[in-house]
């Protein structure tokens, strides 16, 4: 398969050797760096830009584990204290702790947690801005004999074009895909991108079987799911039913690692998050899953 390119790499903010909460079971999570969105609420903003080695994070760190050499920024991670100092300073919301990883590494690191795993999620930033690398990863795991029981997740803001989809289905087995509003105007003030693509996508991996998980987003005072009188949008639930049966997510905004503007938006309250829900329910969508109690 042409695809499966063991040395393909990518630049690779976190890897999580194990989590619960990225996709069913035990799941080795990979966060890669670089998003083409520019949320204002983003709880990750340090994953969105690319260094440009301008070296404004090398003063604050306070255990030297940032230098400059030949013009670019290394991290040492053996002195690293992981303050993330360097991350706050960052004016492009880049991260100078990142990692290129090729596939061979990160089926290095699925062969020695492997008893213990389900599944591998890649997320990011936005997984599908190194579409390549993904592509190549999940091909080599399908073809990896000892890899058969793992599936291959991804974690997307839905905006990959169809034909970029056409080249993932045939390795995915399935996209956990966010909702961060439903009209144009209010999905671009949420997100700096329109919806078009994102329902797009919505739709082609309803059909296909693959979409995973609906997720929504739910602002105070900006998100527009349900209408003036406290209902669901009737436009936005014919799309949903459309999709078929699919478990949807509700996430309510907080203030964890958000920076600018954003901070001083009002945080979600659970009520909220049980209204919707409830109006998703009388509509026969679902199933309907919230986060834990958020007071």
């Amino acid at each position: 398969m042409a695809d499966v390119l063991p040395t393909r790499s990518a630049l690779v903010s976190r890897v999580l050797p194990f989590s619960c909460v990225d996709g069913p079971g035990n799941r080795l999570v990979l966060f890669l760096q670089g998003c083409n969105f520019r949320c204002p609420g983003c709880h990750n903003p340090h994953t969105i830009g690319l260094c440009d080695d301008c070296g404004d994070c090398l003063a604050v760190c306070p255990s030297g584990a940032l230098t400059m050499s030949e013009g670019k920024v290394h991290w040492q991670e053996a002195l690293c204290t992981d303050c993330d100092a360097c991350l706050d300073v960052c004016p492009r919301s880049a991260n100078p702790k990142t990692t290129t990883m090729t596939v061979d590494d990160v089926l290095a690191l699925l062969r020695r947690y492997g008893p213990l795993l389900s599944g591998i999620t890649v997320s990011g930033g936005e997984a599908t801005t190194q579409l390549p690398f993904v592509v190549a990863l999940f091909a080599a795991i399908k073809g990896a004999p000892d890899q058969t029981h793992l599936t291959c997740l991804l974690d997307s803001n839905g905006s990959l074009a169809e034909t970029g989809w056409q080249r993932l289905l045939p390795v995915l087995d399935g996209a956990m895909l966010d909702l961060k509003g439903w009209r144009d105007s209010v999905h671009h003030s949420l997100t700096g991108y329109g919806r078009e693509r994102v329902l797009a996508s919505l739709q082609l991996l309803a059909r296909h079987g693959k979409l995973t998980e609906l997720r929504l987003l739910h602002v105070p005072g900006k998100s527009d799911f349900l209408d003036a009188s406290g209902e669901l949008d009737a436009d936005l639930a014919a799309f949903l039913q459309q999709l078929g049966p699919v478990p949807i997510r509700l996430n309510g905004f907080r203030h964890h690692g958000v920076r600018g503007e954003a901070a001083q938006w009002p945080q979600a309250h659970q009520t909220e998050l049980e209204q919707l829900a409830s109006r998703l329910r009388a509509a026969g969508l679902g199933p309907v899953s919230l986060p834990a109690l958020m007071g």
